[in-house]
């Protein structure tokens, strides 16, 4: 048992990363669909491929999207809206009129001595004890209303979907009428306009009583309405046919019309749609964890081949991780939800991100990773990858660099362009006419690009998160108007020159051999900070002939001027610079030595024994190629600042010598740098070097 716990402290490190893989592995298993998938992809207008298709089992030929669409159209088109026949509403405007007859004729003293007529009760109809003109006008007004009710108003200002039939409810019969059939508000006003059998004065004075009186008594019913036209939409037969259990669907070489293709789309969702036995689930997942497996297999293997920085640091293959989780569950939550959104995520998000923290190769075979696997699951899965991987190298392509903001703009726009016309010319082979096309498919392109536009933000967060440090953030990292480096112009100038011309020459040397040049300028601009806690000791910023190293001993000299790569690593971790930049603070020296006090120690005081450790660097040694550029770099551009005669043989010869006697010293051996790309840095440097110190003309 102790000496299992011993192995596991031992190797916790690759045990946490195993254990990485294999909760990516569930967690994407999990979000994917636990059904069969066909196995067979086809394309309508292509040859069938594949051998002859024969039903497995009877199942139902469904419709095409086009022809349920169509039906609903139809449905859409002849449904009869309901409305309900409302009896109350005449007796309430009956009452009115009478009152409003009654009211206008107590007023007009001048109707009355014309018309010389008493009232009595319509709504009772009993004889009136003076049969006048009064009464058989009112009972003329009170028929003319019933009349007009009868028949119906019927509710206006509705939408333009409804047709000429309605659907007429009275109590709890229904019968279907056309809408010609009633009476509208100005229908019925006009019927009562041209009544003919009135006297001039009666009607003056009735007329405008009645179109008071008129009102809406054929009201539409929406909410009954709308539930019989769902109740209608839902009848519709999805399926227009059956095959039978060992009927020929589609032959080998025979093309895939529009027939066969209904008949084998519906085959795949029989297929898929299938309740599966318990049996038939676990082999389902057992295939998912092995392609997922296999996937994540391929790239752990491309990252310990090429990329072993990455394998082994831990956070770096979280961040990788966390990004294919997480494009994958999107992807299988929104195929719940409506996979006809499909299209609206942001793919190409992923390899810019991964581009702004590692380079093209691995930000490309991650998205390519992570494509497969999501068309696993993806209706249309070639058509899936092939469409995310040509925008995905569209976006890695032309996104140089990502500290400037409109390569983005730009990018997106190239994406958006290259998902339209591939889109356009898979539609064109599989209808051979552009009527394929759907508008919506290419709004959801759009979006996409739009949301890929938030490549910013999400890039920050990854860094919070994982502590990784993007070209965004070192830009602002080289302002040399940041807090730290001001503070280095000004107490130790010297040194910030000095930094200064080191940064330049090893970004120069980073492009040279392909190295991460921004993270190169960065790290140089930096890698001398610790030199603010003693600054006068460092020849570069003694202003006079007084040299505070003649007052203390060599040994003490030594540990002073090797005290400033911890002084620096303290210096950065106070200001909160990242892991990336004290790399390069704590190897710029290596494991060297300080040679000058080393020797001059030796030299005066040769009968004692020296403890070389006393004048060595603690190290490590540069471990990248970006570490060990600036180990060439620094002591180089010092170097060639000693010179007193800078003539281009001397220069050759300076850098010759002291870039061999890293070599010789294996200070580059942990370091992933050639031989061939150390002569690319000494060619650079000699030339670079000459240029800056050659002799000028004296006037």
């Amino acid at each position: 048992m102790k000496n299992i716990l011993i192995k596991i402290r031992d190797n916790h490190e690759q045990i946490f990363r195993v254990s990485l893989f294999l909760l990516t592995l569930a967690l994407i298993v999990y979000a994917f669909p636990r059904q069969a998938k066909f196995k067979y992809e086809f394309t309508k207008g292509k040859p069938w491929m594949h051998e002859t298709i024969i039903a497995p089992f009877d199942f139902s030929i469904l419709k095409s999207v086009e022809e349920i669409e169509s039906e609903k159209d139809i449905i859409n088109k002849q449904h009869a809206p309901i409305f309900n026949f409302n009896d109350a509403i005449f007796e309430i405007k009956a009452e009115e009129f009478v009152n409003l007859f009654e009211d206008k004729w107590s007023l007009d003293k001048k109707i009355q001595k014309d018309l010389k007529f008493t009232f009595s009760n319509i709504f009772k109809l009993k004889s009136a004890r003076n049969n006048t003109k009064k009464h058989d006008l009112v009972n003329f007004g009170f028929n003319k209303l019933q009349e007009i009710y009868s028949k119906g108003i019927i509710q206006q200002n509705l939408d333009n979907s409804h047709g000429s039939q309605v659907l007429l409810k009275k109590g709890s019969l229904a019968e279907k009428r056309d809408i010609i059939d009633f009476y509208t508000i100005n229908s019925a006003a006009n019927e009562i306009n041209l009544m003919d059998k009135l006297s001039e004065k009666e009607f003056a004075f009735i007329v405008p009583l009645l179109l008071a009186s008129l009102e809406q008594n054929i009201i539409y019913d929406k909410i009954a309405s709308d539930e019989l036209l769902q109740s209608e939409l839902n009848s519709i037969n999805i399926s227009q046919g059956l095959i039978i259990e060992g009927q020929i669907i589609v032959n080998k070489g025979e093309i895939v019309n529009a027939d066969r293709y209904q008949k084998l789309l519906s085959l795949k969702e029989d297929f898929e749609g299938a309740e599966w036995n318990r049996t038939s689930y676990y082999l389902v997942l057992f295939g998912q964890i092995i392609l997922v497996g296999i996937s994540l297999l391929i790239l752990f293997l491309f990252l310990r081949q090429y990329r072993l920085e990455i394998i082994t640091n831990t956070t770096r293959i979280s961040m990788i991780l966390s990004l294919i989780v997480i494009m994958v569950l999107l992807s299988a939550l929104t195929l719940r939800i409506n996979s006809a959104y499909l299209y609206i995520l942001p793919f190409c998000i992923s390899p810019i991100i991964l581009k702004a923290f590692f380079d093209n190769r691995v930000a490309l075979f991650v998205h390519l990773i992570t494509t497969l696997v999501i068309g696993f699951i993806a209706p249309n899965g070639f058509e899936f990858v092939f469409l995310q991987l040509i925008a995905g190298i569209i976006s890695i392509l032309t996104v140089l660099k990502m500290y400037k903001r409109a390569q983005l703009f730009i990018s997106v726009g190239k994406v958006i362009g290259v998902y339209f016309l591939v889109y356009i010319a898979l539609s064109v082979i599989h209808d051979a006419s552009f009527s394929g096309i759907e508008l919506s498919i290419l709004a959801q392109f759009a979006i996409s690009g739009a949301l890929t536009l938030f490549a910013y933000p999400i890039i920050f967060l990854f860094e919070k998160i994982f502590s990784l440090v993007s070209d965004i953030s070192l830009l602002e990292l080289s302002d040399t108007n940041s807090p730290l480096l001001r503070r280095l112009s000004e107490e130790a100038p010297g040194t910030f020159q000095h930094s200064l011309q080191v940064a330049n020459l090893a970004e120069m040397g980073a492009l040279e051999i392909g190295a991460n040049a921004m993270l190169t300028r960065a790290g140089a601009i930096y890698h001398d900070i610790g030199k603010l806690q003693n600054p006068m000791y460092f020849i570069e910023n003694q202003s006079s002939n007084l040299n505070p190293h003649d007052e203390i001993e060599f040994d003490e000299s030594a540990e002073i001027i090797i005290s400033h790569v911890l002084d620096g690593i303290e210096i950065a971790k106070e200001n909160n610079l990242p892991d990336e930049l004290i790399d390069f603070i704590r190897t710029h020296h290596g494991t060297t030595t300080v040679q000058y006090f080393y020797k001059q120690f030796i030299a005066d005081f040769p009968e004692e024994e020296v403890d070389i450790k006393d004048f060595t660097y603690p190290g490590p040694k540069p471990y990248s190629k970006e570490t060990a550029i600036l180990m060439m770099a620094d002591s180089s551009e010092a170097a060639a600042r000693s010179i007193k005669n800078p003539t281009s043989e001397n220069i050759d010869a300076l850098i010759e010598k002291i870039i061999n006697k890293q070599i010789s010293a294996d200070q580059y051996v942990n370091a992933d740098i050639t031989f061939k790309e150390i002569n690319q840095i000494k060619r650079l440097f000699k030339k670079k070097l000459v240029n800056i110190h050659h002799a000028r003309i004296e006037y």
